[in-house]
């Protein structure tokens, strides 16, 4: 299979933006955009939405709050069902 070279012209923030989202995936530029324009042609249209899990404001607030909940010794915390039921009562 021969190749040839594609010249695209874009944003610099947005090139770097993109490298940055697919180093954080595994891939470089040149992977991401054969594997974009295979798919394309396989799907006959935009193929797929490659995007990273990122949550929105109050998942995040609540992933924060579990973590300082279990790093502070203050908190107690259960071992068993059994004891947390014992705990609230039911």
């Amino acid at each position: 299979m021969s190749t040839t070279n594609l010249n695209i012209r874009t944003d610099k923030a947005v090139k770097d933006q993109a490298e940055m989202i697919f180093n954080e995936l595994g891939l470089n530029l040149s992977t991401a955009v054969n594997m974009f324009l295979r798919t394309a042609i396989r799907e006959h249209g935009i193929p797929f939405s490659l995007k990273l899990d990122v949550p929105n404001e109050a998942t995040a607030a609540a992933i924060e709050e579990g973590r300082r909940i279990a790093a502070d010794s203050g908190v107690k915390g259960y071992t068993s069902m059994d004891e947390l039921k014992a705990a609230l009562g039911v």
